[in-house]
C-alpha cells in the first residue's frame, strides 16, 4: 500500500537497489553447476520481489519463481541482470531524492493539456452541458485506452493530463494513485476511479438524467476483497453494470440476456484479454525495446536517461514470469490469437457488433484494449492471423465518425491495420 510519505519512494528504491545487488552477487559467486532461482531469490526480500511486478504478497513469487531452473550457463546472465537492476535502482534513488523537493511546484504546471470542442454528435449529452471532464492517464495503458474509446465515441469534450509513470506528480493530490482518473467538475466535483467504473457511471448518467454523478457513483462502492494472490484489497463492486431501473433497462437493452452479455465481455476484456497483452508486446528483446520506445515517446517520462533500455530489459524478463503465472503456451502469440477469435465467435455471423448494428460497451472495451497495441508487432500479427480485422475496422470507423471535431488525434490512425511496408521497430 502506498504510504503517502514523500520519503517513502526513495527508501523503497534504496532497498530495492541493495536487494538486486545482493542477489546478483550471490548468483555470480556461488560455484554450483545448477542452482534454483528460488534459492537465489531467497536472498531477495520477499516484500521487494513481490512489489517488483506490482503483485503484492509472497504467494506470487514463491509459486512462480520456484518453477524456474537456473543453470550454470545462465547463471552469469541472471547475476548481471540483477546487478544491472541494482544500478537502475541507485539511479532512481538519487533521482527521487532530488525531484521530491520540486514535486509541489510541478503540480501547478500540469503538462499536455488537450482541449476538446463540445459536441452532441452521436449521443445525448444534455446531462454534461455544464460539466467539464479531465482525464488523468498513461496514453499506452489498455485501461486508459478503453476510457478514451468510450469518451470519444459518445462525443464527450475532455482534457487530458498525461501522468508521469515514475513520479505520479500529476496525481499526488489524489489518495487513489492509479490511472485512469476522470474528474467531473460542475456545481460539484466528483472523482471517478477505475476504467470500468468511469464508463458505467458515465453511461448511467447519460441514460438516467434525473440522477447526478455524485448520486450514481454511490452505486459503485469500494469494498474489501481477496485477490488472486490471497491479499486483501479494495475492489469496486458493480463496476461492469450500468445502474438502471427496470423501465430504463427495457428501453436500452433488447433483452436481459443482452445486458448480461455486455457485462460478461466487459469483464472478459479486463480479466482475460489484458492479461495476454504484456506477455506478447514484451515477447522478445526486440519487441520489448520497440514497445518501450513507443511508451517513452508517447508518455510523460520527462528527462529519464536509459528509461527505454532499462524498462525494456525489466519487462522482457517480467513477461517470462507472467507467461508462467497465466499458464500460457510457449508461443504466447497463440494465446492472444485464441482470445481474440473467442471474442469474434461470441459476436457471431449475424451481428456486426456485439451491440448489434452499433457498438455497445463491450465492443468499446475490447476495441480500446486492442488499440493500446497499435503500431506494435503484436497488433499487426493479430490483424493478420485472426478473424478480428473486419470487426476492428468497423468499430474504428464508428469511433472516428463520432470523434470530436478539432481534438488533437491521440488515437487516430489511417483505417489500415496492415503492417507498414517499411518500418523499423524503434523509429
Amino acid at each position: 500500500m502506498h504510504c503517502g510519505s514523500r520519503l517513502c519512494k526513495p527508501k523503497m528504491s534504496a532497498s530495492r537497489c541493495n536487494s538486486f545487488c545482493r542477489t546478483g552477487w550471490y548468483v555470480l559467486r556461488v560455484p554450483i553447476a545448477k542452482i534454483s532461482l528460488a534459492v537465489a531469490l531467497s536472498h531477495f526480500p520477499s516484500r521487494c520481489s513481490a512489489r517488483a511486478y506490482g503483485t503484492g504478497g509472497t504467494t506470487f513469487g514463491s509459486k512462480l519463481i520456484s518453477t524456474l531452473p537456473l543453470r550454470a550457463t545462465n547463471r552469469r546472465v541472471f547475476g548481471f541482470a540483477f546487478l544491472f537492476g541494482g544500478g537502475v535502482g541507485l539511479y532512481q534513488t538519487i533521482k527521487f531524492s532530488f525531484q521530491q523537493h520540486f514535486a509541489e511546484d510541478e503540480l501547478s504546471n500540469l503538462p499536455n493539456l488537450q482541449y476538446g470542442i463540445p459536441t452532441n454528435q452521436g449521443s445525448d449529452l444534455t446531462f454534461a452541458t455544464d460539466l467539464t471532464f479531465t482525464l488523468y492517464q498513461y496514453k499506452t495503458c489498455p485501461y486508459c485506452s478503453k476510457v478514451r474509446a468510450f469518451l470519444d465515441y459518445y462525443g464527450f469534450p475532455y482534457k487530458v493530463v498525461e501522468v508521469n509513470p515514475v513520479m505520479h506528480t500529476e496525481i499526488k493530490w489524489s489518495e487513489y494513485q492509479k490511472v485512469p482518473i476522470l474528474m467531473v467538475e460542475g456545481k460539484e466535483i466528483v472523482q471517478l476511479n477505475n476504467s470500468s467504473v468511469i464508463i458505467s457511471a458515465m453511461k448511467t448518467c447519460m441514460i438516467d438524467k434525473e440522477r447526478t454523478m455524485s448520486e450514481v457513483v454511490q452505486y459503485f462502492p469500494r469494498l474489501p476483497s481477496t485477490n488472486a494472490w490471497g491479499n486483501e484489497v479494495l475492489e469496486y463492486t458493480n463496476k461492469y453494470w450500468v445502474m438502471l431501473n427496470e423501465i430504463k433497462i427495457t428501453e436500452v437493452y433488447t433483452s436481459k440476456n443482452a445486458r448480461k452479455e455486455e457485462v460478461r465481455w466487459r469483464q472478459w476484456a479486463d480479466d482475460w484479454l489484458v492479461n495476454r497483452i504484456k506477455p506478447n508486446v514484451y515477447r522478445t528483446p526486440a519487441e520489448a525495446l520497440a514497445t518501450y520506445d513507443h511508451i517513452v515517446r508517447e508518455g510523460n517520462f520527462g528527462s529519464v536517461p536509459f528509461a527505454k533500455y532499462g524498462g525494456a530489459f525489466y519487462m522482457f524478463w517480467a513477461s517470462k514470469l507472467l507467461k508462467i503465472w497465466y499458464k500460457l503456451q510457449d508461443d504466447v502469440r497463440e494465446d492472444l490469437y485464441m482470445a481474440v477469435n473467442e471474442w469474434i465467435t461470441a459476436i457471431g455471423r449475424k451481428r456486426k457488433f456485439m451491440g448489434g448494428d452499433k457498438p455497445n460497451l463491450a465492443d468499446l472495451a475490447v476495441y480500446g484494449v486492442l488499440r493500446s497495441m497499435q503500431d506494435l508487432e503484436a497488433f499487426y500479427d493479430v490483424m493478420e492471423n485472426t478473424k478480428v480485422k473486419k470487426w476492428y475496422l468497423a468499430t474504428e470507423k464508428q469511433h472516428c465518425h463520432h470523434e470530436i471535431p478539432g481534438r488533437e488525434a491521440q488515437d487516430r490512425r489511417p483505417l489500415v491495420s496492415s503492417r507498414p511496408a517499411e518500418a523499423h521497430p524503434c523509429q
